[in-house]
């Protein structure tokens, strides 16, 4: 039997990014809510070499799970995720980029208009 995520404060991420997805009718909170749900071990973890390689410079992105340190980042951007390693943080913040929370994210662009799901 399929019980979800037991975090409290995960539950309350789903819960307000499907709010967020029926009021304002926006797909890209459905997918992520949707990502967040799945089991733990089925969750995204990317590195930051992988969003190196796939990002530009000023783009927003979002990763429905956690961000890892492995690999470097060479220009700025917004990361919004779950989670963040330690490492990760301190080397976003050395390349001059953005790590956020996915509530600040929906706090900043309701609209999530802009953004690339990564993962």
């Amino acid at each position: 039997m399929r019980t979800g995520p037991t975090n409290q404060e995960l539950k309350g991420l789903i819960a307000e990014l499907k709010k967020r997805h029926y009021t304002d009718n926006r797909l890209i909170w459905k997918r992520v809510a949707k990502d967040l749900e799945r089991p733990t071990r089925n969750r995204r973890a990317v590195n930051l070499s992988r969003i190196n390689m796939h990002t530009k410079e000023n783009e927003t992105i979002i990763v429905p799970g956690k961000v890892l340190s492995s690999g470097e980042l060479d220009h700025s951007i917004v990361i919004a995720a779950w989670r963040f390693s330690e490492q990760a943080v301190e080397k976003i913040k050395k390349a001059n980029a953005k790590a956020i929370s996915i509530y600040d994210l929906m706090k900043e662009n309701p609209d999530g208009k802009g953004v690339r799901i990564i993962g």
